[in-house]
């Protein structure tokens, strides 16, 4: 077993980058002789509501493993992922909407929606085919980079879980819920990557993946083997690996045993906050994905009817109050013409600057012409003074403002707290 595993913990950007650097380099066996190799960093790209949500891979993770791979000399680096089936069907751009093609033309990479790719054809439970991403078979080095958060059918969703995102097209991943847990670890089987770097910045507790409240761990999980990592993160959240039904099979089929609860057992886990809250569903929703019925439900859902009333606006309002829709598929873009400052409110706790994953002098850049800024907006929902001012039309993001806008200020606030007990 590959018991390689490292926790760090974030300070200041800088010095976070530092360290993530220097962890990496621990890692030099895995990077490829050839500087034109094929570098795949697959994040977690699950909605459109960003990082600091809770729900989605921080772009200051992507931008420091970006420059670590640029600074060695490798130019082949692809972002790819693909993304939720909700928002791939509705043609609704979750790549555009969480700025990772702006990132990548920044530092002049490729970025790639997997839902398109090449598809190279696997076998689920009971035969039956599926098709992921050949890109995610082929790279030379494959990153697999999830977020630490809760989920209402699997218990909790990191490492395994993120290489949903791989599969090619909603036809793919709607077979996983044929046999959820089951079908997840044979896509591992399939799909290895050599590193998996998990964030947990900003984790989810409560309904994820995308309806719980954002945590605040300032924390980073880099290791080899899966099952371990995901193991940790479960004992980083104070939370039941047996109610985590993807290590629980992991268990039953002997992927995970006892040399992973023994490591385990010597990592420090001294400064983690207090245990995640369960992804608890409303009692409609938790009949309906009981694994015993929920293939009865994928059969309906399945329909072409049931296709076309998802798709119109006041059925898809009615699975989400009911529960049983975990996203709004909001049409509207936001149209961003820039940021301000309002310096009488301004006190310079630079927060802005912390959280700017291009590293810019924030407040002092964002005056204009800034034409670096990929409009993340984080320097601007973290700002606990509200001094940073949005131009433009929120569009999509209203709702996420509705829904996470005085969390996620009280989380990042300027004295730096953190959910800790």
């Amino acid at each position: 077993m590959a018991n390689r595993l490292d926790i760090i913990r974030y300070s200041t950007q800088q010095a976070f980058r530092e360290e993530v650097f220097a962890t990496l380099k621990g890692y030099s066996d895995l990077l490829p002789i050839s500087k034109d190799a094929k570098i795949l960093l697959k994040p977690n790209l699950n909605s459109n509501m960003n990082a600091l949500t809770g729900n989605t891979t921080d772009l200051r993770i992507l931008s420091i493993l970006v420059l670590f791979f640029k600074e060695l000399g490798y130019d082949n680096i692809i972002i790819g992922e693909g993304t939720n089936s909700g928002f791939y069907r509705n043609r609704i751009g979750v790549i555009s909407r969480l700025r990772i093609d702006a990132l990548a033309k920044h530092y002049g990479i490729k970025v790639k929606d997997l839902n398109y790719a090449e598809p190279h054809e696997v076998f689920f439970d009971k035969g039956v085919k599926t098709q992921v991403a050949r890109d995610c078979l082929e790279a030379d080095l494959f990153i697999n980079l999830p977020k630490l958060k809760t989920h209402f059918e699997t218990g909790m969703s990191v490492c395994l879980k993120n290489l949903m995102g791989c599969l090619v097209g909603q036809e793919s991943k709607k077979k996983t819920h044929h046999n959820l847990a089951s079908n997840i670890l044979r896509l591992n089987k399939a799909v290895r990557p050599h590193l998996h770097v998990v964030d947990g910045l900003i984790a989810m507790e409560g309904l994820g993946p995308s309806r719980g409240m954002p945590v605040r761990l300032d924390t980073i999980i880099i290791g080899t083997d899966p099952y371990l990592v995901d193991l940790v993160c479960c004992r980083l959240a104070k939370f039941d690996y047996k109610r985590v039904s993807t290590l629980r099979v992991a268990e039953e089929e002997g992927l995970l045993n006892s040399d992973h609860h023994k490591f385990v057992d010597t990592v420090d886990f001294k400064g983690i906050p207090r245990q995640f809250k369960p992804p608890k569903a409303n009692l409609f929703a938790r009949f309906i994905h009981n694994p015993k019925r929920q293939r009865y439900f994928m059969a309906i859902r399945n329909t072409p009817l049931f296709s076309y009333l998802a798709s119109t606006k006041w059925f898809g309002q009615f699975l989400y109050l009911t529960g049983l829709r975990q996203d709004k598929f909001l049409r509207e873009e936001m149209h961003f013409s820039g940021l301000s400052v309002d310096e009488t409110l301004c006190d310079e706790c630079d927060l802005c600057r912390d959280y700017c994953p291009l590293g810019q002098e924030l407040p002092k850049d964002l005056k204009p012409p800034n034409e670096a800024c990929i409009g993340c907006l984080y320097c601007y929902m973290v700002c606990p003074l509200e001094a940073i001012k949005f131009e433009g039309n929120l569009g999509y993001l209203e709702e996420q403002m509705r829904q996470y806008d005085h969390v996620i200020r009280k989380l990042h606030n300027r004295g730096g707290k953190k959910n800790v007990e």
